[in-house]
């Protein structure tokens, strides 16, 4: 065999173990410390200032409801002027109503047959205590209380209320501009603003006695409990 062949293996392992010191001698680089990264500092939340209400939110007001006896007028009103200035038309589809502003839409319902219908305010009335709200003819006949001649009835207005007039107290109605002066001189010895209002009527001219300016109709219905003390029956309007 020759030497020479016989060496290899331990040339090998001699280059083997040259590699292996070498290694041994070579440092591993170390990664860069990199520095710790610090959240930032949360953003203080601006300040949101609120929209202010629209004009239209803050002068809105409150849907008007009322149940009560109503009644109708025709043919003795027909073709005489409203207190809104329009002509009266019996056929029409119209009401009379103290307090509620002139033009107000409401729906009227017939409690006793829940028929329904809607109609304008554009009159003043009724005169009589017990019943708050007048219709004409042609909304009476459809609601089917013609015959009956009164009936029952809720009312509802179809948009919120406004109006800023105030009202006034009706203290009675007379045939006799005389008799409507005596009861004038009357008041005005413990009420303020004591005032003779004619109007023409089927029945011919009337004088309505009226009490006072008030801004709301509370304070109006508390004088008109101090016109009962006196014998009187006052009914509260709202001034055109």
């Amino acid at each position: 065999m020759n030497s020479l062949a016989c060496g290899k293996p331990f040339v090998t392992v001699l280059v083997v173990i040259a590699l292996a010191a070498s290694c041994a001698e070579r440092k591993v680089p170390m990664a860069p410390q990199t520095a710790p990264q610090v959240a930032p500092a949360p953003a203080t939340p601006a300040l949101v200032t609120p929209p202010a209400l629209s004009s239209a939110t803050a002068v809105a007001g409150p849907v008007y409801r009322e149940t009560g006896v109503a009644s109708w007028y025709g043919k003795d009103f027909q073709g005489r002027k409203t207190a809104s200035g329009e002509v009266f038309d019996m056929y029409g589809m119209s009401a009379a109503h103290r307090t509620l502003p002139l033009g107000t839409v409401i729906r009227v319902t017939n409690l006793e047959n829940y028929k329904s219908l809607t109609v304008r305010v554009n009159d003043r009335g009724p005169f009589v205590k017990n019943r708050f709200l007048e219709l004409s003819y042609g909304a009476a006949k459809e609601l089917g209380f013609v015959a009956q001649g009164t009936a029952t009835v809720k009312i509802e207005t179809l948009e919120p209320v406004n109006g800023n007039s105030p009202y006034t107290v009706q203290a009675a109605v007379f045939a006799e501009e005389e008799s409507a002066k005596m009861l004038k001189d009357r008041l005005s010895k413990k009420f303020e603003q004591i005032f003779i209002a004619p109007f023409e009527s089927n029945l011919g001219k009337l004088y309505r006695v009226r009490v006072g300016s008030y801004s709301t109709e509370e304070k109006a219905e508390l004088v008109a409990g101090k016109l009962k003390l006196e014998g009187l029956e006052p009914v509260v309007f709202r001034k055109d």
